[in-house]
C-alpha cells in the first residue's frame, strides 16, 4: 500500500479565463467525481475552455468541463460533459450567488489540480472584458515583453 501523495500538482490551467475576464477573487472548491473520471484527470484528459459555474438550488455546479472517458473504464465511464457538483460551504455558495446576481459577475474555472490526492478546482469571480480592454491588455503585454528583451540585451553586452 502506497502512502497518499502530498503537495499540489497542477493538471490543467485555463489561459482563456485571463484573456476574456478580469479575475477579481479566487476560490477553491472540491469536485464530486466518479473513479474513472479521477483516473482520466490523472492522465491530463480534461478541458476547461468553455466551462463556467452556476448556482442551482443552493448547490454549485460546473458546466461544460470536458473530462475524456477513461480508456480502461468501459461501462463505468460517465458522460464527458455532464454537470459536476462543486463542494463548498453553503454560506460561501450563497455569498457567491449574491455577488453574481447583484454585480453581474461570472464564476469561471481557472485551474484543476491535485491537493494531497484530492481533485480541486480553482474558481475565479470575474467580470467580462470588453474588446478595447482585451486590446489594451494585449498591447501592455507586448510592450512588457519588448522591455524585457531590451533589458536582457543590455545585460548580455556587459
Amino acid at each position: 500500500m502506497s502512502p497518499k501523495a502530498k503537495g499540489v500538482k497542477q493538471v490543467v490551467y485555463n489561459r482563456q479565463a485571463y484573456y476574456n475576464y478580469n479575475i477579481l477573487e479566487k476560490f477553491e472548491a472540491g469536485i464530486e467525481l466518479s473513479g474513472t473520471e479521477v483516473k482520466s484527470i490523472r492522465q491530463g484528459s480534461i478541458n476547461l475552455k468553455d466551462a463556467y459555474c452556476m448556482v442551482r438550488n443552493g448547490e454549485l455546479f460546473v458546466q461544460g468541463m470536458h473530462i475524456s472517458p477513461y480508456e480502461k473504464g468501459n461501462l463505468f465511464n460517465r458522460d464527458p460533459v455532464r454537470p459536476r457538483r462543486l463542494l463548498m460551504h453553503k454560506r460561501e455558495i450563497m455569498s457567491l450567488y449574491g455577488r453574481i446576481k447583484q454585480d453581474g459577475l461570472a464564476l469561471i474555472p481557472i485551474s484543476v489540480y491535485f491537493k494531497d490526492s484530492r481533485v480541486k478546482l480553482e474558481l475565479g469571480l470575474a467580470r467580462g472584458k470588453k474588446l478595447h480592454d482585451k486590446r489594451s491588455s494585449e498591447s501592455e503585454k507586448t510592450s512588457n515583453r519588448e522591455i524585457e528583451r531590451n533589458l536582457k540585451g543590455v545585460r548580455n553586452e556587459e
